[in-house]
């Protein structure tokens, strides 16, 4: 009799020891009830009824990546590219994860890998290479809405990298040097079409105003003095002309001379 109830007593403690299970705070258990759904547990302590329930996926909620490439996809503008991105994704809903589809792990990342090449085959490598948060951005929804019935969402994709022909690498950085070098040429002819307007707007002044045109020579007079340490030899008319300042400005550049 003791026998039995010692054999009774270690069968309820293995039936015991195999109905409490623990999820870590990150996993949940889907729980099938004789065949059928019947909820999710965790994270912590949890019962399953022996020979009626069981667990058919534990789910981690956590956000994984899945890394994705395309090589030698075709742009909207026939560019063969190659594109390296990171899908960031999470499972919202572990008992669609686990229900709806066999693997979600793998069925992510074929949905990924299709998107991009749809994405990048609808868009032109202009777009491609100067917007690129644009083209995370619609990664991002196109991979949310295909998989949206398994419980999974996109939070965010990244491409990390776009690769191009070697040939047409040459031919944009041809591009863009003839572009710098057209602005360059524009912003020259700018300045001296500005410098220009300046140089007439002198000459009228100069001209409306001969005391003007005299000051200016007088200081030109100066400037050629001061620097060079020389004295100028003007023409007479120039000289009469310009007045007693000329002849003070000569007479200061003698005494230094001398």
């Amino acid at each position: 009799m003791l026998a039995i109830l010692g054999i009774v007593a270690v069968i309820l403690a293995v039936i015991v020891i195999s109905a409490v299970r623990i999820a870590s705070e990150w996993q949940r258990a889907v729980i099938l009830r004789l065949g059928r759904f019947h909820k999710a547990k965790g994270p912590g302590v949890y019962l399953l009824f022996p020979f009626v329930d069981r667990v058919a996926q534990t789910i981690d909620l956590r956000i994984q990546t899945t890394t994705i490439t395309a090589e030698q996809a075709l742009t909207r503008d026939t560019v063969a590219v190659g594109v390296d991105a990171i899908v960031f994704w999470q499972v919202e809903d572990p008992a669609a994860a686990a229900i709806r589809i066999a693997n979600y792990r793998e069925a992510i990342e074929r949905v990924a890998q299709t998107t991009l090449r749809e994405m990048i085959g609808a868009t032109d490598l202009s777009r491609l290479l100067s917007d690129r948060k644009s083209a995370d951005e619609q990664l991002r929804a196109n991979i949310t809405a295909k998989t949206a019935d398994w419980g999974v969402t996109a939070h965010s994709v990244e491409i990390k990298d776009v690769t191009i022909p070697r040939e047409l690498q040459d031919a944009m950085s041809r591009q863009a040097q003839a572009e710098r070098e057209k602005d360059a040429r524009v912003t020259l002819a700018s300045a001296e079409l500005e410098i220009a307007r300046q140089i007439l707007a002198a000459a009228r002044l100069y001209g409306d105003d001969p005391n003007a045109l005299k000051l200016r020579q007088m200081n030109l007079l100066y400037e050629m003095n001061k620097e060079r340490g020389t004295t100028v030899l003007i023409p007479t008319d120039m000289a009469n002309s310009l007045g007693s300042v000329v002849a003070l400005s000569q007479a200061m550049s003698a005494g230094k001379n001398g």
